[in-house]
């Protein structure tokens, strides 16, 4: 897989790709409302991909509302992670990723929210802050996602929003070489740690209440 070199003059025709492709799946004849979008099919409306345009893929895939999608997301994050950490442009996904099929009305929305999100990024994205896109990085990097994958995993209440928003911000500051989207990227991730530093907390004391109230 090859990365460009300004990925950001390849932002707006791909919005209008996936712009494109929602419309035809909202306006299908009745015989094709029935076909579903799989990865494999998402990473094809990309053309050539980028590691951080397939973690954005499994960023977004992530959070909707797919049983064990976070679960079957977070083992192509962890391939990801370890393709980042050597530096490599390519990555041997999980078979079982490419069959991960989205609802009719999932696919839809999939597309359209891919499309804002890459129209958003070319309006507000640009190089900056280069220190911390630098190739120096990629350990760092490379371990934030791992963890991020490992938060994505724990089956925790709402706990893939915040991971999947860092990973987002991730791979767009990556794409677009922005260091304030890297930044925010670990707020996201630093606040989805709290959460679940909170939520073993709570669950712990709430567990330690009542074993303790119980009639020995």
């Amino acid at each position: 897989m090859h990365q460009p070199e300004n990925p950001a003059d390849m932002r707006h025709p791909l919005a209008q790709r996936l712009r494109d492709a929602a419309e035809q799946h909202r306006h299908a004849d009745s015989a094709a409302l029935t076909q579903r979008l799989d990865f494999s099919e998402l990473i094809d409306l990309h053309g050539e991909s980028s590691l951080a345009v397939m973690l954005m893929l499994l960023a977004v895939l992530s959070v909707l509302p797919v049983a064990g999608a976070g679960t079957v997301m977070s083992l192509g994050i962890w391939a990801i992670a370890w393709a980042w950490l050597r530096a490599h442009n390519s990555v041997q996904l999980p078979a079982r990723l490419g069959q991960v099929k989205l609802s009719t009305r999932w696919s839809g929305r999939c597309l359209h929210g891919l499309a804002w999100i890459y129209e958003m990024s070319n309006r507000c994205l640009r190089p900056r802050w280069a220190v911390w896109s630098h190739a120096g990085t990629r350990l760092w990097w490379g371990c934030w996602i791992a963890l991020m994958g490992l938060v994505i995993f724990l089956p925790l209440p709402l706990g893939n929003v915040l991971p999947a928003l860092s990973l987002i911000l991730l791979s767009l500051g990556w794409m677009f070489r922005d260091g304030l989207a890297l930044l925010l990227s670990c707020a996201s991730g630093a606040a989805a740690l709290g959460y679940v530093i909170w939520l073993w907390e709570w669950v712990s004391n709430a567990v330690l209440q009542a074993w303790t109230g119980l009639p020995w």
